[in-house]
């Protein structure tokens, strides 16, 4: 996806995107800019700033801010900065995901430093940014977006920290979209599968990961976090999908047709 703003359903928008400083954060922030939103890029390393180039470079409005998610203050800090640069904050996606996300462990290997980095990336962050985002999502009927994954769903035997902490998104996201559903606010999750570095570090780690995805796939091909994952995470954010909440969308070829 190139060029200047082609749908404008996001413009006046204001959507933050963490982990965007690449991979599928990066597509998602791509693809709401490019639908005309204002995208705050957060990351905790450099290249959030890059995504946010990338987007500029196009004509379209974002910002950069490092944020680590495991701590709250720089959470709130984020959304704080968001709020005081456009007046408001439609949307928070949260996809920062911990970069030890693809490496293989056994249950009974999982230490607590790994149990924790899980939990903290992942299922704390989540909680961090829906407390300091309500105030502004329910000022303007927003919404929240949370990423998910099939290991939430179907488990894993190599990843069951990751799994653990992605079913666990998915029953936060469900209680949540019951709390603030008479606020106006949904909140909803993204199951994706795209060409992403994580994952060619999973396949680096498990060769035969690639021969056996492709396998399971219907569409035969792994997505493109910017053409695939992100114009999907994108309509969720729009006035359109006002009426859908508490639902995981798998936007992955076919992989999991589980639900």
């Amino acid at each position: 996806m190139s060029g200047s703003v082609a749908d404008a359903a996001l413009r006046g928008h204001t959507v933050l995107v963490t982990g965007a400083g690449g991979g599928v954060g990066r597509g998602i922030a791509l693809a709401a800019a490019a639908q005309g939103a204002h995208v705050v890029v957060t990351s905790r390393g450099e290249n959030g700033a890059e995504t946010a180039a990338l987007i500029t470079a196009l004509g379209n409005a974002a910002e950069w801010i490092r944020c680590d998610v495991t701590r709250r203050s720089d959470v709130a800090a984020a959304i704080d900065a968001a709020v005081t640069h456009t007046g408001h904050l439609d949307a928070l996606v949260h996809n920062a995901t911990s970069p030890k996300s693809s490496v293989p462990a056994r249950v009974e290997a999982v230490d607590g430093a790994l149990w924790e980095e899980h939990a903290s990336v992942s299922l704390r962050a989540a909680y961090y940014c829906a407390v300091a985002a309500l105030p502004h999502l329910g000022a303007r009927r927003g919404r929240l977006l949370l990423m998910t994954s099939p290991a939430g769903m179907e488990g894993s035997a190599n990843l069951p920290v990751y799994g653990i902490v992605k079913g666990a998104l998915r029953g936060f996201a469900k209680s949540l979209a019951r709390e603030w559903g008479p606020l106006g606010v949904t909140v909803n999750l993204v199951s994706p599968l795209a060409a992403t570095p994580a994952l060619d570090h999973a396949i680096i780690e498990d060769p035969a990961m690639e021969a056996r995805l492709a396998a399971r796939i219907p569409l035969g091909r792994l997505g493109d976090s910017e053409a695939d994952i992100g114009p999907v995470v994108a309509f969720l954010l729009r006035d359109g999908a006002r009426y859908i909440t508490g639902q995981t969308i798998v936007v992955d070829g076919g992989r999991f047709l589980g639900l």
